[in-house]
């Protein structure tokens, strides 16, 4: 819907972010305008007769009726170039390291006013073919992972000229296709998704060294997880753990609505994180978009789609990257605020009754694909939830379960008695789980599927009887049941824990977690074989299992041979039980 009349637009009205303007030629629905003096961006959301509201980004004190309303002729878009891996931005996408304390009202570009430099190295000659998607040049210097200038989608044709080799700003055009100008840093509107060649069914898990999930509840490359957790379930440890170690070559960290001493903590700590794989900075390879709780609340519903935006750009270069994004529920309390605001009708706890599609809409996003240039590439979107008081049945947490592939649960209990990551075995879920358990016994680890399958097994029956051993004594349980609780232990203390803070422990490599799996295993095996020839339960719990339950902090993150040292001193220990 486009409305064109004469004369100048006007505010008339300013409630909050939302504002009504009159007579604004030249704009549509979900177009940018510039309000006041000042600029200050906002989004059509409304058209009515005359009558145009907007949805604006910044805080609008100040804005009067009668100030200028200006179409911008496009909408909501990100600038996607050089510059971005480790940056931090607003929810906009504007550099927010040189702005000082905060942003200038209507700011674009750099608060600084500089036009960075980044080199350029072309890889086609003038009059050759292209089609979109094409590595039109490379970039060098923009961060330890190879950046591209790609032929936009759906432009296609001979190369009218390429730039040469050398440093050029960010804003140059660099080539031109068809007739086609194709800058170095294109915008992208954050709401549409980036085309691809085709989707495909990722077999591949996406290893994060966290052993709870990569044995028990793995997600695959291009996946969706979500992780709900009340206050103090360690969230934000867990996806920090998983920014460091996970095998993905860009991070996307998107802090929607936190607080903002918990934002500047977050960034000064991955500030401080040495990249396991370069030695630099963490950082150098991530992408920060900070939207906290005092900025404006549309910006905060806009940072979601900017950081699968930047995202989906990366992935266009082959490469797999990962969005974090913490937390969705507060990206969801600005649609509620929006929504109440605009008088729209509410649904289950005053949400908007689109929320569901808002939230099926970005995990869509995710994906494994080919590229429009035929490369392999990935998004995989890990999504945190903050339910109020730990519920798990309010609509943020209940809709995102219908649309994840994973779900990564985090149990206030196991919180409490300093088990972490505190991630729930038994309300979490993997949906990927077959599909990845198949490739690795493909490929890998033909061993993958029977060992998470036992472990799975054995956790659920020890949980099957802690209930029973609460009412009536572990003594009045069978023998074998007596072992299982034991085993249910074993699991728990000497697989599934891992210390963030452990230079031994915070990262475990897929051999050292299946040898920890599978000594666990062959304990609980070997007690069973004692008990059965007639061992008392009593004598095989006095056992002192320190070798076992120790050899995660005593084996190095890649060290299998160390963990099968102590599973045979376990092993010789149990076999002078008698």
């Amino acid at each position: 819907m486009t409305f064109e009349p004469h004369g100048p637009g006007r505010v008339a009205r300013v409630t909050g972010p939302l504002v009504e303007a009159e007579d604004v030629g030249g704009t549509a629905m979900s177009d940018l305008v510039a309000l006041g003096d000042a600029g200050l961006p906002g989004e059509v959301v409304a058209i009515r007769d005359r009558v145009v509201t907007v949805q604006a980004y910044e805080y609008t004190g100040g804005l009067a009726p009668g100030a200028p309303v200006r179409p911008l002729g496009r909408p909501l878009s990100a600038p996607l170039g050089p510059g971005l891996l480790g940056g931090i931005f607003d929810g906009l996408l504007r550099p927010l390291a040189a702005a000082g304390t905060w942003l200038e009202p209507g700011a674009v570009g750099r608060p600084d006013g500089r036009r960075p430099e980044w080199a350029f190295v072309p890889r086609v000659a003038a009059g050759d073919p292209v089609e979109e998607g094409t590595v039109l040049g490379e970039l060098h210097g923009a961060g330890p992972v190879p950046l591209r200038v790609l032929v936009p989608p759906g432009c296609n044709g001979p190369v009218d000229h390429i730039a040469r080799a050398g440093r050029h700003p960010a804003d140059a055009i660099v080539a031109s296709v068809a007739g086609t100008p194709v800058r170095m840093t294109a915008h992208w509107p954050v709401r549409r998704p980036r085309p691809v060649r085709e989707r495909l069914e990722s077999g591949r898990a996406l290893g994060t060294g966290q052993r709870a999930i990569d044995l028990l509840f793995p997600v695959a490359l291009g996946g969706t997880v979500a992780v709900p957790g009340g206050f103090g379930t360690g969230k934000t440890v867990l996806l920090q753990q998983i920014a460091k170690w996970c095998d993905a070559d860009v991070i996307v960290y998107v802090g929607c609505g936190e607080r903002g001493n918990e934002m500047a903590d977050v960034i000064d700590e991955f500030t401080a994180l040495t990249d396991p794989r370069t030695g630099g900075r963490l950082t150098d390879r991530t992408v920060i978009i900070a939207n906290t709780s005092n900025m404006p609340m549309m910006a905060r519903e806009a940072s979601i789609h900017t950081g699968v935006t930047v995202a989906e750009y990366f992935r266009d270069m082959g490469l797999d990257v990962v969005v974090i994004a913490d937390s969705t529920s507060r990206w969801a309390e600005a649609l509620r605020e929006f929504a109440s605001r605009t008088g729209a009708l509410p649904a289950e706890e005053g949400y908007p009754a689109g929320l569901a599609s808002a939230l099926a809409a970005f995990y869509e996003r995710a994906g494994a694909v080919t590229t429009l240039g035929g490369c392999k590439g990935s998004v995989t979107v890990i999504g945190a939830v903050s339910p109020p008081g730990g519920d798990m049945a309010e609509p943020v947490t209940a809709h995102t379960q219908r649309f994840v592939r994973c779900l990564w649960t985090l149990d206030r209990e196991l919180a409490y008695a300093r088990h972490y990551p505190a991630v729930s075995w038994a309300e979490s879920f993997s949906r990927d789980a077959e599909a990845l358990g198949a490739h690795h016994a493909a490929t890998d680890d033909p061993g993958w599927p029977a060992r998470r399958a036992l472990v799975t097994d054995l956790l659920a029956e020890a949980d099957r009887l802690a209930d029973l051993v609460d009412l009536v004594g572990i003594t009045a349980l069978p023998a074998q049941e007596r072992i299982s609780v034991l085993g249910g232990r074993i699991v728990r203390e000497g697989v599934l824990q891992q210390s963030a803070l452990s230079e031994r422990d915070a990262y475990s490599g897929a051999e050292k977690t299946a040898a920890l799996a599978e000594a666990a295993l062959a304990v609980v095996g070997r007690c069973r074989e004692l008990v059965d020839s007639g061992v008392p339960a009593e004598r095989v719990e006095e056992v002192d299992f320190t070798p076992v339950l120790r050899a995660r902090e005593e084996a190095g993150p890649h060290d299998a041979a160390t963990v099968e040292a102590l599973r045979k001193a376990m092993l010789d220990r149990l076999g002078e039980v008698s």
